[in-house]
Order: C-alpha cells, then structure tokens, then sequence
C-alpha cells in the first residue's frame, strides 16, 4: 500500500467506494431512526454524499490523500488543518479490516501535529454502524465525548 495526494483522476473512484463503504452507515441509521425520520433527514443519501465527497476532494483549504493498491485508490482521508479536523475518511469495503484506516488516520495526525495543531478532533456516529470507525480512532489514541441528538417527526 501507498498513501499519497489525491489527484484529479482520484475522485470518481473515491466517490464510488465512499459510498459503498458508507451503505452499511446509513442503513444503520434507517434502523436506529425508523423510516420516517430517516427519509426526512436522509431523502436521497446517495447524492448528497456524492456531492460532499467530490466537493471535499476538489476544496483548496482541505488536504486530500489516498491509500492506493496496485495503481487504484482504496482509501482516503480528508483533513483540514486549520480546524484540526480529520474530516472525512472512508476505505473500500474490498480493503476494509487491513488497517488503511488506522494508517489514514495516523497520516492526518502526522499532518495535523506538523503543522503545530495542539488538539486534532474527528467526528463520527454513535449508532452500530460507525463501530468500526469508532474502534479506530479510539486505537489511535482518540478520546470520545457522548452527545446526543434527538429527533421527532411534526408533520404526522
């Protein structure tokens, strides 16, 4: 495995396996929440995670690298220094459990700590389906903080 910046020619392959890797996340979330708050909050996941992925690798203030096996990403990170924010990270269901999420996040630390930021912090779900994303950033050293977040449906 290589991990090195994202490139232009990246980005339709990190948006496809992002969304394959985040499935399992939001049919978490369809479980935790019932249907009615999910089709509310999550209308058409797909797209609108598409569009964040594409707008997270192309945005300047946001450093963009890939893990990479024989010449095709399979991982990413994204960070963003001056928030201290490892922002999004996602692996290729095909790659999962080999430890690229646990080398992306210690690549983003690396990146963070060079740059003299004293406090990183990383966001992710409480629900089954981050428990994998849970586990890692906990390994590297990361400590959680419990929130939670209600919701309730108005309309009917």
């Amino acid at each position: 495995m290589v991990i090195r910046p994202l490139t232009s020619d990246d980005i339709a392959t990190v948006v496809e396996f992002s969304l394959r890797a985040w499935a399992p996340v939001f049919d978490s979330f369809r479980a935790v929440l019932g249907g009615p708050i999910y089709r509310a909050l999550f209308p058409d996941w797909e797209s609108t995670q598409a569009e964040a992925v594409e707008a997270v690798c192309r945005d300047d203030a946001t450093a963009v690298w890939v893990a990479e096996r024989q010449d095709r990403a399979v991982g990413f990170v994204a960070v963003r220094v001056e928030d201290g924010e490892i922002h999004m990270l996602a692996v290729d269901p095909e790659h999962q459990r080999q430890g690229i999420g646990s080398a992306l996040t210690d690549l983003a630390l690396d990146l963070l700590r060079r740059a003299g930021v004293a406090l990183a912090v990383v966001g992710t779900g409480g629900d089954p389906g981050h428990a994998a994303a849970r586990r890692t950033y906990e390994r590297a050293g990361f400590t959680p903080f419990p929130q939670v977040r209600y919701y309730r449906r108005l309309d009917g």
